[in-house]
């Protein structure tokens, strides 16, 4: 393991000594296989060098494959699919005056940027470290994992909250506790991205994905409703499995790895402590509390009119297009700002604006290597976007899987391996569903299997697979936060760490919709398994 060393910045403060260094003793056969996993992937280039590295390749893929006819047709729009080539005149001549645009345009970059503005005034005054000193006295060290977990299922509610709150707060958690921090941080990915789909509480995806199911389905029958809940119940039931996998494999598989093969070696001076609150501290807590709720109240008294600004057209606070939904990062920022600034004043960490300030010009700073990474993520998204090769891929192994008539419970199985697989390629739910939808819900209906069937399906072969894809927009970012801790961590760390989940949510998640198949338990509001019903 030549990337790791044997010692690191063990400070002071350190809740556990030995999380600075690499443990003697055997290791397992899993244990050496994700190690190799991880050196082999951190030998790759630098992972911005390798995004512009991936351009380079669509560029010359598209080159070479444009003018090819595959006989692919559109699903949604019936026209021939043909790769566009990206060394044209025309698209060379969009890609440069683009370029701007694109990376500015890119959605995690001012997703992250504003969200950690606040952040960074809430870890600058303190407030962070006393409310996680405060969580951590009355939380046993047992339940950690399960904790942050739920914690990550439930940000999906809040849209992309969880990738920049939850995963560094789990981390922080983690470390503060005694444990590894990048289980921490791997517990939250899981919990915020491999639970993407699971929720007990319905959020705008479930309106978005069930509108593309209807609009599918209605090649077949021009009546179709998909309800919006139609996949509420086993998604609510999923949060729990997906909570109880989540924590066998972090402690039992995960963090015990971490903690022999990957040495903290970061700047840990920053790190919260388990000491009890002094009373300014405390007081500053009580009053960051207060302006919380203030908070909570004051926007909760806006929001329920039914006329309120924060309403979409339809009246709709959870839809997409939502005023509401709209403003999430907004209110992270403000979340993480009003109550950091009050505790500030309050407990005497801050004096005046230019600590503020400050607060926030740290958080930037620490961003650079990211925006970096952003800047050549976005351009090698939009390029191979445009040249339509995922769009192909997803078209052949759609056509692929359809060629084979299999079985009802096996064609779903393959509709969820199929999903896996695009999801490699082509980074958005939607914009898979929109590909995938058109083919599968009508091929499935004839057969006697219901939309919301196959909908639940396209769900797990996402949602599994996200933690493992470096073309999820996030997966720079979740990069950075563990190189906070371990600075030798690159894509094949991430991966290495992830693998496991997402091999083990995709067979528990897909063995647990065979159970609700058989056993008839319904999938959610106006949903049966079978069409016609």
């Amino acid at each position: 393991m030549n990337e790791k060393n044997n010692g690191g910045n063990t400070s002071a403060s350190s809740p556990n000594p030995d999380l600075h260094k690499v443990l003697p003793g055997k290791r397992t056969m899993l244990e050496r296989a994700l190690n190799v996993i991880e050196v082999v992937g951190n030998k790759l280039p630098d992972p911005a060098a390798l995004f512009f590295l991936l351009l380079i390749f669509t560029w010359i893929m598209s080159w070479l494959l444009a003018g090819v006819d595959f006989n692919a047709i559109h699903p949604a729009t019936g026209e021939p699919i043909q790769v566009i080539n990206q060394l044209a005149g025309d698209q060379m001549a969009s890609f440069l005056s683009n370029m701007v645009r694109t990376f500015t345009s890119f959605a995690p970059l001012g997703v992250v940027l504003v969200a950690l503005l606040g952040v960074g005034v809430a870890e600058h005054t303190g407030f962070v470290n006393a409310g996680l000193r405060q969580v951590l006295g009355f939380t046993s060290v047992k339940i950690l994992t399960p904790m942050v977990i739920l914690v990550g299922v439930m940000s999906s509610t809040a849209v992309d909250a969880g990738y920049v709150v939850v995963i560094p707060l789990g981390a922080v958690m983690f470390y503060a506790a005694g444990r590894h921090p990048l289980a921490g941080i791997a517990a939250a990915f899981a919990g915020v991205s491999g639970g993407f789909s699971a929720n007990f509480i319905p959020s705008a995806l479930d309106p978005m994905l069930a509108g593309i199911t209807q609009e599918a389905g209605r090649v077949i029958n021009p009546d179709l409703v998909v309800n919006p809940l139609a996949n509420w119940g086993f998604m609510a039931a999923s949060c729990l499995l997906i909570v109880m996998a989540g924590w066998w494999l972090t402690d039992r598989i995960i963090e015990p790895r971490l903690v022999k093969d990957t040495p903290v070696d970061g700047d840990m001076s920053d790190q919260p402590s388990m000491e009890p609150l002094a009373p300014r501290e405390a007081r500053g807590l009580a009053w960051a509390v207060v302006s919380i709720v203030i908070g909570v109240v004051i926007l909760t008294l806006v929001a329920l009119p039914e006329g309120s600004p924060l309403r979409d057209a339809d009246g709709q606070l959870g839809s997409f297009t939502s005023p509401m939904m709209q403003a999430i990062v907004p209110f992270i920022f403000l979340f993480f700002l009003v109550p950091g600034i009050v505790y500030g004043y309050v407990a005497g960490s801050i004096k005046s604006h230019h600590d503020i300030i400050k607060g926030m010009s740290n958080a930037m700073s620490s961003m650079g290597y990211y925006i970096v990474m952003a800047f050549f993520a976005a351009q090698f998204i939009a390029a191979f976007g445009s040249s339509n090769i995922g769009l192909l891929l997803a078209m052949s192994g759609a056509s692929w899987l359809g060629a084979m008539e299999l079985p009802a419970q096996l064609t779903v199985i393959g509709i969820i391996g199929l999903t896996v697989f695009v999801n490699l390629f082509v980074g958005s739910a939607s914009a898979k569903w929109l590909i995938i939808a058109p083919i599968f819900v009508p091929m499935l209906m004839q057969l006697g299997i219901s939309p919301e069937l196959t909908q639940a399906a396209y769900r797990i072969g996402d949602s599994s697979s996200n933690i493992i894809t470096p073309l999820l927009p996030y997966f720079p970012l979740i990069v950075v936060f563990c190189r906070r801790y371990f600075t030798g961590s690159g894509i094949g760390t991430l991966i290495s760490l992830m693998l496991p989940y997402a091999i083990v949510l995709c067979l528990v998640w897909t063995a647990f919709l065979m159970v609700f198949w058989g056993l008839n338990i319904p999938l959610g509001l106006q949903a049966s398994y079978t069409y016609p019903a």
